[in-house]
This record gives C-alpha cells, sequence and structure tokens, in this order.
C-alpha cells in the first residue's frame, strides 16, 4: 500500500527546530495543527511557555515533541529541516516508523556524503554521485516514503518571520505532492510554485550556497553593485554547469530556486553564507567563523565537495575551484579577486546553444 487518503484534521510533522523549521512551522500553522520536532529539551520547554523560539513567535497551534515515533504515527505529511551533516543519521532514527503512504518534503541545502572507509574528500581519488546524494535521494535510500519533495527558493528566515511577501518552490516527481505543497504552505503573503525536476532544485539550492559566499567576500572588501552583478551572472552560469554534471536540468536554475535563491542570498546580510565570505574578508579565520555561528553554513561544506566532482567530470569551475583555495588553502580573498578577474573567458552565454 502506497498511498491511502491524506486526512485534512491531522497535524503536519516538521523536524527541526533551526530558524528555517521555526519558520515553514509557522507557515504551515496557518492552516494546520503542527508538530514540530527538537532534540533540545531547553527549546521544547521555552517554545511551551513563552511560545517563541530563535526569534521566532510560534503560533499557538504548533506543539514541540521530542519523539520521532509519535509524530511519524501522527503525522502523514512530515516536513524534515535538519543540516545536511545530520540527514542520513535523522532518516535512520525516523525511518522505522514510516509507512509507504508518508509524505517527506525536505528543506535541506546540502549534499550527503558517503565515502569508502578510511578515505576524506581530499584523500579519495574520484568524487562523483555514486558518493554525493541530495536529500531526497537519502530519504529514498534509508526508507519505504515514495512520495517525496523539496523545498527551495529565497526563503530567508527572518523575512518570513516578519511576514514579508516571499515563494518557494515544491519540487516533486508526483504532481500530488506539489499540490499538497501548495494547499499547505500558500497564503496572502507566501506564493508556492511547482517543478517537476526535483534533482535540478535540489542542486541549485545547495550550489547558489557558494556563490553567495563569494558575495559576501566582495562585500566585505568593500566592492559594491557591479562586482556582485559580475559574480552573480557568472555564478549561475558556473552552477548550471555543475549541475547538469550532476544530473539536474538547466531550467531549474532559471527559476525561484536558482536565480531567485542567488540573487537573495547573494544580497542579504540575513544569509549564513553570506556571512562566511563577509568574515573572511574582514580578516577572520574559516574555523573563527564556524565556532561564532550558530547554525550551519551549508555552503563551506558544499564547496568541498563541489570541487571535487567538478574535478571528475571536467566542468569548468573558477569560482568553486578559487573559492576553495581561500577557505582551506592559504590564498587570500584580494589574490583570489586578482585570480578571477584575470580567468580568460570570452563568452557570456553558451549553456542555452
Amino acid at each position: 500500500m502506497t498511498s491511502k487518503k491524506l486526512s485534512d484534521e491531522k497535524p503536519v510533522g516538521v523536524i527541526g527546530a533551526g530558524n528555517f523549521g521555526s519558520a515553514v512551522a509557522n507557515l504551515l500553522a496557518v492552516h494546520r495543527n503542527v508538530l514540530l520536532y527538537a532534540r533540545d529539551e531547553k527549546t521544547i520547554e521555552r517554545i511551551l511557555s513563552k511560545r517563541e523560539n530563535r526569534g521566532h513567535k510560534m503560533k499557538k497551534n504548533i506543539t514541540p515533541v521530542n519523539d520521532l515515533e509519535q509524530l511519524a504515527r501522527e503525522c502523514d505529511v512530515i516536513f524534515p529541516i535538519v543540516p545536511s551533516a545530520h540527514f542520513r543519521s535523522m532518516m535512520r532514527k525516523l525511518s522505522p516508523h514510516l509507512h509507504p503512504y508518508h509524505i517527506l518534503i525536505h528543506g535541506t541545502k546540502g549534499f550527503d556524503i558517503t565515502l569508502p572507509k578510511g578515505q576524506t574528500i581530499e584523500t579519495i581519488a574520484k568524487l562523483n554521485r555514486t558518493h554525493v546524494k541530495t536529500m531526497s535521494e537519502v530519504i529514498r535510500e534509508e526508507s519505504v516514503a515514495v512520495r517525496v519533495g523539496c523545498l527551495a527558493g529565497p526563503n530567508l528566515s527572518k523575512e518570513l518571520a516578519a511576514k514579508h511577501p516571499a515563494a518557494t518552490v515544491v519540487a516533486s516527481h508526483f504532481n500530488e505532492v506539489i499540490s499538497l505543497g501548495k494547499r499547505l504552505l500558500r497564503n496572502d503573503r507566501f506564493q508556492v510554485y511547482g517543478n517537476n525536476d526535483l534533482t535540478g532544485v535540489e542542486l541549485a539550492g545547495v550550489l547558489k550556497n557558494i556563490i553567495a559566499i563569494a558575495s559576501g567576500a566582495l562585500t566585505g572588501m568593500g566592492y559594491g553593485e557591479n562586482a556582485r552583478g559580475l559574480l552573480i551572472s557568472r555564478g549561475i552560469v558556473e552552477m548550471i554547469y555543475l549541475g547538469r554534471a550532476l544530473g539536474g536540468n538547466t531550467k531549474a536554475f532559471l527559476g525561484l530556486a536558482g536565480v531567485g535563491d542567488l540573487v537573495t542570498t547573494c544580497s542579504s546580510s540575513l544569509s549564513r553564507n553570506f556571512q562566511v565570505g563577509y568574515k573572511l574578508a574582514q580578516g577572520m579565520t574559516l574555523q573563527e567563523i564556524l565556532d561564532s555561528m550558530d547554525e550551519v553554513a551549508e555552503g563551506v561544506n558544499t564547496v568541498r565537495i563541489a570541487r571535487k566532482c567538478a574535478d571528475y567530470y571536467g566542468v569548468r569551475a573558477p569560482i568553486t575551484t578559487t573559492l576553495y583555495k581561500v577557505l582551506f588553502e592559504d590564498l587570500t580573498v584580494k589574490q583570489a579577486l586578482q585570480y578571477l578577474m584575470r580567468y580568460p573567458l570570452n563568452v557570456d552565454i553558451d549553456f542555452l546553444d
């Protein structure tokens, strides 16, 4: 049995009480009761007593829980929103409680990587899609869930909390999942679009974090909109090359999950990835930056993975490769900019030919 009639009376589950998880829980709570899974008991107590979490005023019909079995039992639809580094382990804990009728729509913009024993990203000779998975692929590998989707788009949590106009893309191979996502999330301040290229939308949401780090570095160096426009335009080309090599379609990168999210995260100090680049340009070390952050900047690990994949697939990715040298070797931000400005590229757009 892979499906059953979904009840409008049942609550919707959200796994992950970080900034974005809290924002999504509030969006869902406009229409349905919500169970919000949090690992930290203090987070649960704070939500129950103060109806607040990470600056988000939590709606009254959101119930925090610390039991994945309870969440899976009471919710047919679940939104997992946890860092990519913990996503597979979370799915392994959730999986025993899932049935084929469950629908999972994740909101994690990162890669899962599985390497042979004793290997690291730096030591492995070849890194490709055998080792690198999107979160929807992790869900399918680790559970019996069939109807899977993702959220992607320009969704800065603080702006969602302030009820600024915004939108997202629900991507899935199943039109039923897209329709359900629209019905659950859409309101008069939040638009929801659909896309059947699940892999492409996931890749767009992941790869744009690389360019956001570079944009933060430009801002940290004191440069303005000409430099940002140059970076964004070359960045989307690089994202498309990498994305196509990893199995995505060009169209996904030209929509809300690609260009839309890219422009937002490259322009806002609210973006964690932007902040990483900005602080690098201000002279902080990567370790100092990571230690100062209370949530994960997915782009840092994405740079490591994408650079290695670009080598394997023979993809031209100068921004990713140069940013890797800034983050993990001894190249300065100033030296990186000088190198990129001299990089021999004469064609503006060639991915539509």
